[in-house]
């Protein structure tokens, strides 16, 4: 079986270039290992409504970002707590901030890398 897998560090840098041609800032709140870590995704619309991504895998064998927690604006911090126990977990994730106009779209457009 060929692994048709994208390096870790050349998806986050994809991601990166991609948020900055929309207009959006992006940076990396955590670097995984450098060729297989999961990458999570946090998407925020000027800087409110986080909502964290995470590729899981598909029944096609595709991996898309899934929604996978979104942030109460009644309490932010428990998100902020969340992504930090994700990060203590496991220390080969990546961890990457998108600050975008439409995240929702900015996501889609992530599906169609595959």
């Amino acid at each position: 079986m060929v692994n048709d897998r994208l390096p870790a560090h050349l998806e986050a840098s994809a991601i990166l270039r991609l948020a900055e041609s929309q207009g959006g800032y992006a940076t990396v709140l955590a670097k995984g290992e450098h060729d297989a870590g999961t990458i999570l995704l946090v998407t925020l619309c000027r800087g409110t409504g986080g909502v964290l991504y995470e590729k899981m895998p598909q029944l096609d064998g595709s991996r898309t970002f899934i929604a996978a927690k979104r942030e109460n604006p009644e309490k932010p911090q428990e998100f902020s707590e969340y992504l930090a126990r994700r990060r203590q977990q496991d220390r080969d994730i990546w961890l990457i901030e998108v600050d975008i106009a439409d995240p929702e779209r900015f996501i889609a457009q992530l599906a169609d890398w595959r």
